[in-house]
């Protein structure tokens, strides 16, 4: 009878691994149940048909008993499984590796021997009992039937590349908690590290040593969830200053354009000296006020990797040349001499001009601004090898080796009681970064408060590191600009209606129009 029993719950118990202390204790409480059902099929329907009729009895008694048997199997299956209890050690007779269990006892966390399929045939660690209290029975495939359905295909790749010969193997999985409160986390982080015990006279065994990393795995995703957070405020940022800048642009334009007509009194004359000093300084202001604009423009562009370079060949000392010429009267007007040395072997150059250009104005205009009278200001341009050197040079006063690691940062400027005086924003040497990053160059920075800065930009002189045609289109094609391009139609209508609107201020991004109010007019 208790074979036939047990042939029985085989078919809808789940399948046991042989050794398996909990498959007993099951078949156990199916054959009491079974026992017990056999002789109340019976009995219950005849004390029942006392005060039902008998047609009646039997169905309902019989119903009854069933109910009863079944509710009462399932419900003693699942207290032996979710019973607390300490799994016994595997004997070392069974198991050559085992010879050393005692040892496991002693290692941190959850120590568990598998055999090559990932059964578990041993459970030892000094922490066994406490993981032991929320876990059900890991014996046999209850280990790996714990695991999230996901983490379970790395946990046997793990093994089978133990199998295969390597020796050890960490993994990180989740198990899953079976009694879990409202607040509580259904699923544990697990960090294992496996390691092939080697062939003895049986199987290769495999020891693995589980440990709760659940505050490391919360901490990781609280990680990636604030670094997802500022990723999306600073691009809130960037899209917010392109806007603002794009729209400054157009009403600044027609400023310094009408502003240009008045103080060349084309529609009549001015009636005194201080209408015309009145003019002067709203198109100082508004030119200023525009390169501040396009800077911050620029920058946007930048960091969201939308700024395109358009590399073609020219002759460095054309630039040099040009930044010289443009803000040679600002230095003369504050005192300072500039001057610029370009060694013979320096030819052309394959790069964005515009940008190259930008680099210097941007450079010399802050060594002018930061440069006391008597100083003297140098640009220098020698090639190393395929690479070309910029190097801009002052006697200014210099910057502190503690305060090197925060300049050229957005909106960052070195505030003491002698640089407060200085105008600026703080985009200029933030916005020649960008601009050398992007051609694949270096930027270094040498000072010493007192004596002076130099500068050195690096760049290829083949345009090696500015990338190349077809990635440029393939950007194109699948990144909507933000904001939109005006159209060259529109820009050359601009031009010809404001023929001086397009010029810059002297001193570059970074600071204001020169004493005179003469501006640097960039193509």
């Amino acid at each position: 009878m208790a074979s036939r029993v047990d042939d029985a719950a085989r078919l809808w118990l789940p399948r046991q691994v042989a050794g398996e202390p909990e498959a007993s204790r099951e078949f156990a409480v199916v054959r009491a149940v079974a026992a017990t059902a056999l002789v109340a099929f019976p009995t219950v329907p005849l004390a029942l048909s006392i005060a039902l009729p008998v047609s009646l009895a039997l169905p309902v008694g019989a119903a009854l008993v069933a109910a009863t048997a079944l509710m009462t199997a399932v419900g003693g299956i699942a207290y032996m499984r979710n019973r607390k209890m300490v799994v016994p050690v595997a004997d070392s007779r069974a198991t050559p590796v085992d010879n050393g269990a005692r040892h496991y006892d002693c290692f941190a966390g959850l120590v568990t021997i598998h055999d090559i399929r990932g059964s578990v045939t041993a459970v030892h660690g000094r922490d066994a009992e406490a993981y032991l209290a929320w876990m059900r029975n890991p014996c046999g495939r209850g280990f790996i039937e714990q695991i999230h359905v996901s983490d379970r295909i790395l946990f046997l790749q793990a093994i089978d590349l133990l199998r295969q010969g390597s020796r050890q193997a960490t993994i990180d999985i989740r198990l899953e908690r079976p009694n879990v409160f409202a607040e509580g986390e259904q699923f544990v982080h697990m960090r294992c590290e496996m390691t092939a015990l080697g062939e003895g006279e049986g199987e290769l065994a495999i020891l693995v040593q589980s440990r709760d990393v659940s505050e490391e795995a919360r901490l990781r995703a609280e990680a990636i969830y604030k670094t997802k957070l500022a990723e999306s405020a600073n691009d809130a940022k960037t899209r917010f200053l392109a806007a603002v800048s794009h729209e400054l642009r157009t009403p600044l334009n027609a400023i310094l354009g009408f502003s240009d007509i008045l103080s060349g009194e084309y529609f009549g004359k001015l009636e005194n000296d201080r209408q015309r000093e009145y003019v002067s300084l709203i198109n100082q202001s508004g030119a200023h006020l525009l390169s501040v604009v396009n800077t911050m423009l620029d920058m946007s562009k930048i960091e969201a990797g939308r700024y395109e370079l358009l590399p073609e060949p020219f002759r460095v000392a054309d630039v040099v040349n040009a930044c010289e010429a443009m803000l040679g009267l600002q230095a003369r007007e504050k005192g300072v001499q500039l001057t610029s040395r370009i060694m013979r072997n320096v030819g052309e150059i394959n790069a964005d001009q515009r940008a190259i250009q930008q680099i210097l104005i941007n450079l010399v205009g802050n060594a002018i601004k930061f440069t006391d009278r008597g100083g003297i200001i140098t640009i220098d341009a020698e090639t190393a090898g395929s690479d070309l050197n910029l190097i801009v040079s002052d006697t200014g006063i210099g910057i502190a080796e503690n305060k090197l690691a925060t300049l050229g940062q957005p909106f960052v400027q070195i505030q003491n009681d002698y640089t407060r005086k200085y105008e600026g924003t703080g985009l200029g040497l933030s916005l020649v970064k960008g601009l050398v990053a992007l051609h694949g160059g270096r930027f270094d920075i040498r000072s010493r408060p007192g004596a002076g800065t130099v500068i050195t930009v690096t760049i290829p002189l083949d345009g090696s590191g500015i990338c190349g045609g077809d990635e440029q289109e393939t950007v194109e094609q699948t990144m909507v600009e933000f904001p939109p391009r005006l159209k060259e139609r529109t820009r050359e209508r601009n031009d010809e209606a404001y023929p001086e609107t397009s010029r810059t201020d002297a001193d570059g991004m970074n600071g204001g129009a020169g004493h005179d109010g003469s501006q640097a007019k960039t193509a």
